[in-house]
């Protein structure tokens, strides 16, 4: 995430999307109608992505460091983000300029500590205990004892985990450090989520996301080449790095782009619980991460702890509740988180 992104950036879904950009949206929505394929399939395929991305870039983990498999997805996203977006950067306040440093550092401290975290345990764990982070802002502020039930059922699935492991000690066998990581890459996806209404507001369409990648790109590259810049030269290192970019940045967004537009963001909100799961059968598949039969549990409790507060928020949203269809369309991510993961 989240990885890495951990994660996927709505915010830009909340402001004005410039006219080039829109036309190009109509017609992947065009084509998309006229072969009549669900809404969603898009952001089940979106969801995918970004989990399969995180999952590829695990598997070079050995080759190269994460930071630096972190900075090869920032660039991949700069340079397809910014051609897609052409962000218009004269005549910005300073106050503009603020508010997308702050979504550059949400963003990127996303990513950085959901690729350290699943660095050190499974993807499935990391992504479900991250994904307390949007689940704690769709509820905050709440009073509603429904909402309380939510995040106490996550705090479950979340106790479960540490103590479901198949090893021993603290945390069922589980690196403390990972865990850790992974509460901070909720930490930041929940900054990012929060931040993102006002970064919508004041960059048109994908831009902030543009200049996000672009200043998280030039921030961490110190860091990433004095810490592994011989990686970058295997090829398969950065093969697989662009990949993870492209996976985990630019399939998601076109895909929700396309699903947002046919289906309420309520929905949306909804479907976006099964992340943990999808990231959990990718770890699986790709990597060999399986669970054991008591954090598959945990998992389970933590999706159903999402979509119960999803569901319950849809009845706020006439009232202009918060929402978690609006927190986690206002930014992921997976991640990436440009997506978490």
């Amino acid at each position: 995430m989240g990885p890495a992104g951990r994660r996927r950036s709505r915010a830009g879904h909340n402001g004005a999307v410039t006219e080039s950009q829109d036309q190009s949206s109509e017609s992947v929505d065009a084509a998309t109608r006229s072969i009549a394929v669900s809404p969603v399939w898009f952001v089940l395929g979106g969801i995918a992505s970004v989990q399969i991305g995180a999952a590829l870039a695990k598997t070079v983990f050995g080759l190269i460091d994460p930071t630096t498999m972190v900075w090869i997805r920032l660039v991949t996203a700069a340079v397809v983000l910014t051609a897609l977006a052409r962000p218009r950067l004269r005549g910005r306040s300073r106050t503009d300029w603020w508010v997308v440093l702050g979504y550059a550092v949400c963003m990127v401290g996303m990513n950085w500590t959901i690729y350290q975290s699943i660095a050190r345990i499974p993807l499935g764990v990391a992504v479900t205990i991250e994904f307390l982070g949007p689940l704690a802002v769709a509820v905050l502020g709440s009073r509603r004892l429904v909402d309380l039930v939510w995040v106490g059922l996550a705090g479950v699935g979340v106790v479960l985990l540490g103590t479901g492991g198949s090893g021993v000690g603290a945390f069922g066998g589980l690196d403390p450090v990972g865990v850790l990581f992974a509460v901070a890459a909720g930490v930041c996806w929940g900054g990012y989520i929060l931040i993102g209404g006002a970064t919508g507001r004041r960059w048109q369409g994908i831009s902030a996301l543009a200049v996000a990648s672009v200043t998280g790109a030039v921030v961490l590259a110190p860091a990433a080449l004095v810490i592994d810049g011989r990686g970058l030269l295997q090829p398969s290192v950065l093969v697989i790095g662009v990949l993870a970019g492209v996976l985990s940045s630019v399939v998601p967004y076109s895909l929700e782009l396309v699903a947002l537009r046919r289906m309420r963001p309520s929905t949306f909100g909804i479907l976006m619980s099964v992340e943990p799961a999808a990231a959990a059968l990718a770890a699986a598949i790709i990597l060999s991460e399986w669970l054991t039969p008591v954090q598959v549990i945990a998992v389970a409790l933590v999706v159903l702890a999402s979509a119960g507060a999803a569901r319950a928020a849809r009845r706020r949203e006439v009232g202009g509740g918060r929402t978690v269809s609006r927190a986690v369309r206002s930014g992921r991510r997976r991640a990436g988180r440009p997506g978490r993961r």
